[in-house]
């Protein structure tokens, strides 16, 4: 039972509660293209903190919300204390006398790791610097709509930064029993406690997980390629810079003749065309990318009714 709980990392949740988590996922988004009303959390509020900007996170998130019977707060520093210098502890027992569960887009994982503990109410992490959960939750939800529900031996490569989101995919496809493969520069690769984290979660189901540096070799029969910009928010100064060192990291036509030859190629959003990925390879793969994306919205609905409601 997910009920009450923060959802922070995937690294915290049991194989069983991510299945949960996709089952539900799959059954929400029948329901809404089907026009069945689905209001778990009909009364509910959920605060949204946002210290990044982003447009996928909040559009789905307070969708989700709506089409669930609940509403969204938007806050971002200048609607709160926090970005005045209010302790985060202060905040988050404020904002729990209020709401039933609080939403954070921010920099520091230590940031949202604060806000749960001092929280009486679900903390659900909707990016840090350290993790994307949610978006990687949605990418299994989405695999699994084009491969199959039974993921286990299929192999994932990703090609580019060694950032949040290979962190997050590392936790997903441990637990989802997919072998991943990411392929980095040696200077970015991903944190490498989250490596240790998810070689031992990967015992569970078989999965392996892996570094490499060169792209051709984590492509080689690759059932999905995954890749995302090369420069992160927050990271804009180091654009030019890192054009240069990721410029053989690209997902292309040449790529992806290693790959499976039903290849999936997958892409969190926004994508810089012509420089982590080509224009031809979006184009050819849009219709997986944006299933993708709308799968935020189907995927955040279900972690929001199973954390915050009796579902």
């Amino acid at each position: 039972m997910l009920k009450g709980k923060d959802l922070l990392s995937i690294h915290d949740l049991s194989v069983d509660e991510v299945n949960e988590i996709l089952a539900l996922a799959h059954d929400l988004k029948a329901k809404q293209k089907a026009g069945i009303e689905h209001h778990l959390l009909k009364g509910k509020t959920l605060g949204m903190i946002f210290e990044k900007s982003s447009t996928r996170t909040r559009l789905s998130f307070e969708t989700g919300m709506y089409q669930l019977g609940g509403q969204a707060l938007f806050l971002s520093n200048r609607d709160l204390q926090l970005g005045r210098g209010e302790p985060i502890k202060d905040t988050a027992r404020v904002m729990s006398r209020y709401l039933d569960g609080i939403m954070i887009r921010t920099f520091g994982h230590d940031r949202v790791e604060e806000f749960a503990e001092w929280s009486d109410v679900p903390v659900i992490n909707a990016l840090t610097d350290l993790l994307h959960p949610c978006q990687v939750l949605t990418d299994l939800l989405t695999i699994q709509e084009h491969k199959g529900k039974n993921l286990k031996g299929l192999k994932m490569a990703y090609v580019g930064d060694g950032n949040n989101m290979t962190n997050s995919f590392m936790y997903g496809c441990a637990k989802a029993g997919i072998n991943f493969v990411a392929a980095t520069p040696e200077d970015y690769k991903p944190d490498m406690q989250v490596f240790a984290n998810a070689v031992e979660d990967a015992k569970e189901t078989g999965a392996t997980i892996e570094l490499v540096t060169d792209p051709f070799e984590a492509a080689k029969g690759a059932d999905i390629v995954v890749t995302d910009t090369w420069a992160s928010m927050g990271q804009e100064a180091e654009h030019d810079e890192r054009k240069k060192i990721f410029k053989d990291y690209q997902v292309n036509a040449d790529l992806l003749k290693q790959a499976d030859k039903r290849v999936i190629v997958m892409h969190c959003l926004p994508a810089y065309r012509g420089e982590e990925i080509t224009d031809e390879i979006m184009e050819a793969y849009a219709d997986v990318i944006f299933d993708e994306a709308e799968n935020r919205l189907h995927t955040q609905k279900a972690i929001m009714a199973l954390l915050m409601g009796d579902y």
